[in-house]
Order: C-alpha cells, then structure tokens, then sequence
C-alpha cells in the first residue's frame, strides 16, 4: 500500500475507532512497527491524530474515550442506583433526566413503563429510549457537547423551563462534605438548576466516588433534593444533611 493511502486508512479508522493502535496497524498493513510509529509521528505533526503511548487518538475521539471510561467507573453499583430510581417512577409520569453516566443507567431500567414523557438534554438517554413505544421522548435543542452527548446553553435552559414534571432524575460530579452539589460546566449546571425549579420530585443519583471528588461550579445543596439514591453514603455529614432536611436518602447496594 502506498505511503499516503495508508495514511488515509489509518485516519479512516482512526475516526471509525477513535484510536489506533501501533502494533494492529503492523498487522494490517503488513510493515514493521517502525514504519506505523512514522506514519502516526507524521499524522500527529499535521495535527491529524494525537498521540499516545502504542498509538494515537482521533482528536474528536479524546473525550469520548474519557466518556466511555466514566461509565466504568462503579459500573455495577450505577446500575443499581439505576433500577432503585426506576421503581420510584410510576406509570403514566413525567420527568427530566440530564448528563451523566449514572443518570444514563437509570435510563436503560425505564425501558419497561409505559406511558411516561421524557424530556431530556441527553442525547444518549433520547436515542435508547425513543425506539419504545411506551414512551414519549422530548429532547432539548442547545449545543451538543461532543465529550458526552450532553446539550447545554442557554436555549437548553429556556426549553426545560416551558415544562413542569413530576419526577427529575439529576446527576453530578461531585457530592462536598457541606452538601454542595457542584459540577466541572457551568453550561450544564445553568440546565440542570432549571431542571431541579421545574420538577416536583428531584431524585439525585450518584455513586459514593462522587463523595470523594470536588469541582469547581456549584449546581445546588442536597437540602434542595427530595430523594438522594446512592450506592453507599460513605459521608456521616451528608447522612445527617439528609436526615435534617427530610431527604429520603436510599442505599441500592447492602453491604
């Protein structure tokens, strides 16, 4: 293969894939490791692909990957903060759910109610409930974040506030000590305070790591939130901020 039709392919899958790397690439095209690290070296000169230990990343692939490793992060305890949030949800409701892994589990146990709308800012959410027929899914119009799918922006904040729900599903980035819930994008937390305005029921889920993170924005307090659905509250502060505020406060996994 010639020197730039293989550049072309590793691009091409470089994009399909979102990485490549040295050692399959060798593989394929059937030249030494050598030559691959030179081509890669040269793609990445011309700003084409990044650069990593083994390989080389597509750029626009950078934060999906990030993406894609968030939701392994206590993945077994996401889904059963997923399925605890979803038998609080009854038949026939309406709600929000906004950006997150955690907040994307809770979405894969909705599948089976029927009859319920679901407004969304997450375009992960809105594609894997909107083939069922049980359910009505409105998405929000906004930039569309290419780290996660998320929609944030002022016209996203706008279109939430036209509704008032009955439940809200809200995930974060980090639960502080004091009980502030605070996140990295101020965008988002611009659509996730109109979220917790507009609903009459706010369920936060979040895994106990998020107790032992920070971040910069502050989306909220957890005296704001009706049901708090974790994993384990590793944090005696926020078990007491729960109990001072009449937060019902729900442990999915029993240790």
């Amino acid at each position: 293969m010639q020197h730039s039709k293989r550049h072309r392919a590793i691009l091409e899958q470089a994009k399909l894939k979102g990485q490549v790397l040295v050692d399959d690439l060798a593989e394929q095209f059937q030249v030494s490791p050598q030559t691959i690290r030179k081509d890669l070296n040269d793609l990445c000169r011309a700003q084409l692909l990044t650069r990593t230990h083994g390989g080389a990343l597509f750029p626009s692939g950078v934060e999906n990957l990030e993406y894609e490793a968030r939701r392994q992060i206590a993945a077994s305890e996401k889904q059963a903060i997923g399925q605890a949030a979803a038998e609080l949800i009854p038949e026939g409701a309406s709600l929000f759910i906004n950006i997150g892994t955690t907040t994307e589990a809770v979405s894969q146990h909705l599948l089976a109610h029927n009859q319920l709308m679901v407004i969304t800012n997450n375009i992960n959410v809105a594609s894997r409930l909107r083939v069922y027929s049980g359910l009505e899914v409105i998405i929000a119009g906004g930039v569309v974040r290419a780290s996660d799918g998320g929609i944030v922006g002022e016209a996203a904040v706008d279109f939430i506030r036209q509704f008032k729900v009955d439940y809200a599903i809200i995930g974060v980035s980090a639960i502080d000590a004091d009980g502030a819930l605070l996140d990295f994008d101020y965008r988002e937390v611009k659509v996730a305070q109109a979220i917790i305005a507009n609903a009459r029921h706010v369920i936060l889920v979040a895994d106990s790591t998020k107790m032992e993170r920070t971040a910069p924005v502050r989306m909220g307090h957890l005296s704001q939130i009706n049901t708090f659905i974790t994993d384990q509250c590793i944090e005696p502060s926020l078990r007491q901020i729960c109990a001072d505020h009449d937060v019902q406060l729900i442990e999915a996994v029993k240790r």
